[in-house]
């Protein structure tokens, strides 16, 4: 579909939602904000609290909003219609499951972002300050980990979609932490694919650092098994991963 046409979409389905919803729907558009709560709606459209949840309820039964918990939303693209089961990016709804709490989405969903993986993941795992039970959104299972603060390193933002980004552990730390929770990433055997197909791209030095920040023994003698397997890294990489990890 091509801008035009998506604009001329675009327009039409405006028109058909009447005045106070097709402000609202402009307004998240124009803020970048898919995903809204009733607070948002309090504040763009002006209504009071009951009167902001019974004008959301109301659209989500035209199908122009999905509703994905309670108190939390997201716009319906327009050239999808009236479509009452939208999720859009799972890794911004598991950023705004977390809330307020640090996060970065990790494991199985890391290893995907960073293409490391060759089948497509049915899991969404996020990794975060917060203790979070396992729950299902329109179908789609979030799995979480909860960290130390101080072992919340080793983050950075990536764009999910053209106006969404989240927080994912780079490519090192998805290493480690594959290391520590290797069933969080379908098991060991796939953190090692994993590492072998993005293996030029590793910087050791840092791999290695992680690890020995991370201070546990086990996760430092399974990277010391993949670095020797695969003869990555400099002899004195490798030598400094086995030295401190006895």
């Amino acid at each position: 579909m091509g801008i035009l046409q998506k604009n001329n979409v675009k327009l039409k389905k405006l028109k058909t939602l009447g005045p106070q919803a097709a402000n609202l729907v402009t307004e998240l558009h124009e803020r970048g904000k898919p995903l809204f709560s009733h607070a948002d709606v309090v504040e763009i459209a002006g209504l009071k609290p009951k009167s902001a949840r019974n004008f959301v309820a109301s659209l989500v039964q035209r199908g122009v909003v999905t509703r994905l918990k309670p108190g939390l939303f997201i716009l319906v693209p327009f050239e999808l219609g009236r479509e009452r089961e939208y999720l859009g990016s799972p890794y911004v709804v598991a950023r705004e499951l977390v809330g307020s709490a640090d996060y970065y989405i990790s494991h199985a969903s890391a290893m995907e972002l960073h293409q490391m993986v060759t089948q497509p993941q049915f899991k969404v795992y996020t990794t975060t300050t917060r203790s979070i039970r396992t729950c299902f959104v329109l179908g789609t299972e979030f799995c979480f980990a909860r960290y130390k603060p101080e072992h919340m390193f080793g983050v950075v933002d990536q764009w999910v979609t053209k106006s969404e980004k989240v927080q994912v552990s780079d490519l090192e730390r998805t290493i480690i932490d594959g290391l520590k929770h290797s069933e969080y990433c379908g098991g060991f055997t796939e953190v090692a694919k994993g590492f072998w197909m993005r293996r030029d791209d590793l910087d050791i030095g840092r791999l290695v650092g992680y690890a020995l920040r991370l201070d546990i023994g086990a996760v430092i003698r399974r990277l010391g098994f993949l670095l020797e397997t695969f003869a990555v890294g400099s002899p004195q990489a490798r030598t400094r991963n086995k030295r401190d990890g006895l």
